[in-house]
């Protein structure tokens, strides 16, 4: 439908309120006559929502959702729960189109509520289908704890990860692996609030975000921290494949570059939450120095004979180099949400 706007003057009535009319094409193509109720509703601090009550249904938000399965899906019910979770869903049923869910197919589910969705649970489980349902309390796990909570996830992966590879340890490889699981799930949790706090004035003051954007700047960082975690499940699956010790000076080197990784990612996040444009600016620069440990790492490596191994390493120091260009992509998403902060201290 085209969108059409007025400009009308609000005019003051009686001793206590404001008139603003409506344009009588708009009265006549809505159906509406002289006498009839229309809702208002303040929807944000700028923006005034006007609606007949019979019309309620098209502005209310849907709480429940239905998906109908084929008796061959299998992975793409994984991707459409997701989706309904980041969409806000309190409730989402999964049904068959027809016959009734495999067993594998409500093992998949039921696998992908305990990996995937923080605060959700199955209130019913047949092979006639499942309902879950999402129990999330904000006031129990703030946007805020969990993000922290993610980024120590994260953190402690790549930090497992190489302790892994200095003691050839193949159960703490193991675990790290695990761990990414746990990580995606506060990523997913964070980002269904995000789109909550998006659509919601009043929980986005609750989560609090001074405004929308600022959503979009979580949203993005929540990425790079899942990525982050990707890289060092990447490494710890590295040990678990090739399942051979690393000499100690060469495990040396390749430590030295991954405390710094973590130290810039630290750095990253610190920015993020003093809302400090100078630290987001001097982390990025730091990154850059990246490169001088990689360089001690090839170094290191020069006398190796093993084209295999010298192919794991060179995999690792990659794997730790993006876990440094995240840190440096989330200061410039700090950049990027305070630059108005700075203007104004140069103005």
């Amino acid at each position: 439908m085209e969108k059409r706007e007025e400009i009308r003057k609000i005019q003051f009535t009686g001793n206590s309120s404001y008139t603003v009319s409506l344009p009588k094409q708009w009265i006549m193509e809505l159906g509406l006559k002289q006498g009839d109720q229309i809702k208002m509703v303040r929807k944000d601090s700028s923006t005034l929502e006007i609606y007949p009550p019979k019309f309620e249904r098209k502005f209310q938000k849907k709480e429940d959702a239905t998906i109908e399965i084929d008796g061959d899906e299998t992975s793409s019910i994984v991707r459409k729960l997701i989706s309904l979770y980041f969409l806000g869903y309190k409730t989402i049923n999964v049904k068959p189109k027809m016959g009734r869910l495999s067993p594998i197919q409500r093992n998949t589910i039921k696998e992908a509520v305990k990996r995937m969705l923080m605060g959700s649970e199955i209130i019913s489980d047949s092979s006639g289908g499942i309902t879950v349902q999402v129990l999330v309390n904000l006031l129990e796990l703030s946007i805020d704890g969990a993000f922290k909570r993610m980024i120590h996830l994260a953190k402690s992966m790549s930090s497992d990860a190489i302790l892994a590879m200095k003691e050839n340890n193949f159960d703490i490889a193991q675990e790290v692996i695990n761990t990414d699981d746990e990580v995606d799930r506060f990523g997913f949790y964070i980002i269904r609030q995000l789109k909550i706090a998006i659509q919601n004035e009043h929980m986005l003051k609750e989560m609090g975000f001074k405004n929308a954007r600022d959503c979009l700047g979580y949203r993005l960082v929540v990425k790079n921290i899942e990525r982050a975690g990707d890289h060092a499940a990447l490494i710890a699956n590295d040990i678990l494949e090739f399942r051979k010790p690393i000499k100690k000076e060469i495990v040396e080197k390749i430590e030295e570059m991954n405390e710094f990784s973590l130290a810039v990612l630290d750095d990253a996040c610190l920015a993020l939450f003093k809302e400090d444009y100078a630290q987001a600016e001097k982390t990025i620069e730091k990154t850059n120095e990246i490169a001088k440990y990689e360089k001690k790492v090839r170094d290191v490596s020069k006398l190796l004979k093993d084209e295999e191994e010298i192919y794991r390493i060179r995999r690792m120091t990659e794997n730790i180099r993006r876990i440094s260009e995240y840190a440096s992509d989330i200061a410039e998403i700090v950049l990027n949400m305070n630059i108005e902060k700075s203007l104004k201290k140069i103005a």
